[in-house]
């Protein structure tokens, strides 16, 4: 089969010494972030990125892709330990992991979450290699037309799964489109929108803003609710679960993979989406489901599975379409154009190397996960322990450093400075800054595939919906917004939001 010696390359690549390095350094920063309350992976890949540029592609790569699944194993640990989750996906299992906790099973926990991870991490891997190469082909086929639509329906989802006001969250979008505009027109090359600011013709940068929004903004929040973090007095115990453990766990981690590896292709869906759903329905499905909520191992392990397995599948639309299904999946199409790869259906066949490279790496790194996680309980227990105020001043000075040395530009920093202070207002407003970050590296290749739509049709905006997979995605858009605009639908985000 031609799936098996794709696979053989992509082994081959990954397993290479300097791979091999990169992905561990990847999955263990991925856990460590992941431990520590307050920062994700959006934050560290944004923080990283900057380090990552004089590496080669495929390195770089293999190790931002192991901090972002990574994240999802790190975060179980304090969601379950002190019941603060260090990771958003991990709000659910934080509900039932610490009552385990609080009962003298933390070690059954810990090790129901990574096991339920390396599980689903695997078959959402196998899912990747085997849906990617039809779904690249198919999208060769695509015009600039088909891109539009596919780019506008992927906004789109963002605003309808973006939690609190829609109102805001068209409002981030807008601005994200609007940030995207600003540098030298490709077409006339006039500047627009630079203000005569010399430093923005060539636009701006998105590490800068990620950096911003993503890492100074969460600095600044984490250190205005700086959480007291009271740990547990007994000792982690035993981390095998016994075989009434292992029976209960069984179908809610098959029901937590399948649910995440399907809702990680969404756009906006995810990790943390898949993580909430995952819950909900085990809660209505299970034996057990009065337990829920006072240390049910199966609150523990669907979630789990759900969010490793979103976390795996949402490299789907990235690697084989060239579109963010979330912000972490912006940054990697970012990292992308900055080695010089354009990302698209053309990567698997131009640079077979770095696509069944990194579907690889994603098995070992589940592996080394595993491997990590169990053994060094004790190295992030103590990890979670350092008071944050002891950590920002190191955080600011590496997002000063990564920034400066992007252009030597004293300038980069002090725009990554505005847009922390914008990033924790948003925080303040609740109004989430991944539409906006969506938006920005969506913007300037939306107006690329506009642009060349109307020029091969002759200015004709009939053209959209003229072609039938484009007319598709944009009547799926339409009727997406048609739905979230209900009323009952809009209550009831309008009530989460004042939440």
């Amino acid at each position: 089969m031609e799936i098996l010696s794709h696979l053989a390359l992509g082994f081959e690549t990954a397993l290479s010494l300097n791979n091999l390095l990169y992905c561990l350094i990847g999955v263990f920063l991925g856990t460590a972030i992941g431990v520590l309350p307050g920062l994700g992976p959006v934050a560290t890949i944004a923080m990283l990125l900057p380090a990552t540029f004089s590496l080669p592609p495929i390195a770089s790569l293999i190790m931002l892709s192991g901090i972002y699944y990574g994240a999802q194993y790190g975060g179980s640990t304090t969601a379950i330990l002190v019941n603060l989750p260090g990771e958003s996906s991990s709000v659910v299992t934080a509900i039932d992991g610490y009552q385990m906790a609080r009962q003298g099973r933390a070690g059954k926990a810990l090790a129901t979450a990574a096991l339920g991870s390396f599980f689903a991490g695997t078959v959402a891997t196998f899912l990747l290699a085997m849906f990617a190469p039809p779904l690249a082909e198919l999208a060769l086929k695509f015009g600039p037309a088909e891109y539009f639509s596919l780019m506008v329906l992927g906004l789109v989802a963002s605003v309808v799964l973006a939690h609190g006001s829609l109102l805001r969250a068209i409002g981030m979008i807008i601005v994200g489109l609007l940030l995207g505009l600003i540098g030298t027109d490709v077409n006339s090359g006039t500047p627009r929108y630079t203000f005569d600011v010399p430093q923005l013709a060539d636009g701006i940068n998105f590490v800068v803003v990620a950096m911003g929004m993503f890492g100074l903004g969460e600095i600044i929040s984490n250190l205005d609710n700086e959480e007291t973090r009271s740990m547990l007095s007994m000792k982690v115990g035993s981390l095998m679960p016994n075989k009434d453990d292992f029976k209960r766990m069984v179908a809610p981690v098959l029901r937590g993979t399948v649910l995440g590896s399907a809702l990680g292709i969404l756009p906006g869906g995810g990790a943390m989406l898949s993580s909430f759903a995952a819950y909900s329905i085990e809660k209505k499905v299970s034996k057990n489901s009065a337990q829920f909520g006072k240390g049910a191992i199966e609150g523990v392990a669907a979630p789990e599975s759900a969010n490793n397995a979103g976390a795996q599948t949402s490299f789907i639309p990235m690697l084989t379409l060239g579109i963010p299904s979330n912000p972490v999946m912006a940054l990697m199409i970012g990292a992308m154009i900055i080695q010089g790869i354009q990302p698209g259906p053309a990567v698997m066949t131009e640079q077979p190397t770095l696509f069944w490279g990194i579907i690889a790496s994603m098995w070992i790194g589940n592996f080394f996960l595993v491997v990590l996680n169990l053994p060094m309980i004790g190295l992030w227990v103590r990890m979670i322990m350092v008071p944050y105020h002891f950590l920002f001043p190191g955080i600011l000075v590496f997002c000063a450093i990564g920034v400066f040395s992007l252009n030597n530009s004293e300038f980069d920093v002090f725009l990554m400075a505005g847009f922390g202070l914008a990033g924790y207002i948003c925080a303040k407003l609740k109004m989430e800054a991944a539409p906006m970050m969506l938006a920005f590296i969506i913007g300037p290749m939306m107006e690329e595939y506009l642009r060349r739509s109307l020029l091969l049709s002759r200015s004709d905006p009939l053209v959209f919906l003229q072609r039938p997979i484009s007319a598709t995605m944009l009547v799926m858009s339409a009727l997406a917004l048609a739905v979230v605009l209900l009323p009952s639908l809009r209550q009831k985000r309008e009530e989460a939001f004042v939440e």
